[in-house]
């Protein structure tokens, strides 16, 4: 079966804009969530817009501040000092990318880990690590672990489950997130010895890889349930091109017994998530209007 992220995510924006009512009308606050972006690429330009129109959809206020690509990075952690201090902002995110002469790592340290909704600063990471309460989690991986829970139930536990892949941003928080829910997590990558043989063994195979249609149908074990993080486009034969993920999914649809398709799977479940991260941080550090 093809694990349905569009209708997942639908689900979930459906009762985050319940808690964001119940929010407002318990406290008197709206989460806010502030994106910046840096530069004009047309990927992020959609991406931005996508999470603009889906922040306003679960009725929290969305804020976007656009900044030239030829920005210093004073300017930027300028602007992201004031929105650290901007008690209306509950949430901050800046575009990745960003142009080449701007330190990513040190504008992501930038923001206060209470408004990091994306998830990647240190602290955060920290917390995710040790199993602390109050990390805010990086949304991708979020998203993968609810995909797998929908086709296989709440209980993880005792699942043996393998991810293909070790980048700060996907591959090891969602080998973190699987831990906690008792999972055995094999993390795996360019230098693993016969890695088809161990992917044989996942009963959750987590592909994160950015490699595309790399993972065969005779990878997979027969019933496993396949989450595939990958998007990669690739040339057709009309000169046109299609987006695919890191695994064949014409081969392996036939031998797992979920699998997220390209597109449609993992991707719209990182904005849900994202909405998710701010109201989590909106309810936890939210300032009351006065």
């Amino acid at each position: 079966m093809n694990i349905d992220g569009k209708q997942v995510a639908a689900d979930l924006r459906q009762s985050l804009a319940q808690e964001v009512a119940e929010l407002k009308q318990q406290t008197g606050i709206t989460p806010g969530l502030t994106v910046v972006l840096v530069g004009e690429d047309p990927a992020s330009q959609v991406y931005v817009r996508n999470k603009v129109k889906q922040t306003q959809e679960v009725g929290m206020i969305s804020n976007e501040f656009r900044m030239a690509a030829d920005t210093s990075e004073e300017a930027l952690l300028a602007k992201l000092d004031e929105l650290n201090n901007d008690p209306a902002v509950h949430g901050i995110l800046v575009q990745l990318p960003l142009p080449k002469h701007i330190n990513e790592s040190r504008i992501i340290e930038s923001i206060v880990p209470e408004k990091d909704v994306d998830g990647f600063h240190a602290m955060n990471s920290g917390r995710l690590m040790n199993g602390e309460e109050g990390a805010l989690v990086p949304c991708t991986p979020q998203g993968c672990v609810i995909l797998a829970k929908k086709h296989l139930g709440d209980d993880l536990s005792g699942k043996h489950a393998v991810v293909i892949g070790r980048s700060n941003i996907v591959g090891k928080p969602v080998a973190m997130l699987l831990l906690q829910e008792s999972c055995t997590v094999t993390i795996a990558h360019s230098r693993t010895k016969d890695l088809p043989a161990l992917c044989r063994e996942a009963d959750i195979l987590v592909a994160a890889v950015g490699r595309p249609e790399m993972v065969k149908g005779d990878w997979i074990k027969p019933g496993a349930t396949v989450i595939d993080v990958g998007i990669n486009r690739i040339a057709t034969e009309d000169s046109k091109s299609r987006l695919v993920g890191d695994v064949d999914f014409a081969e392996a649809e036939k031998v797992a017994a979920a699998i997220t398709p390209v597109p449609g799977g993992v991707g719209p479940m990182t904005i849900a998530c994202l909405l998710k991260n701010t109201i989590e941080a909106a309810r936890r550090f939210g300032v009351r209007p006065q």
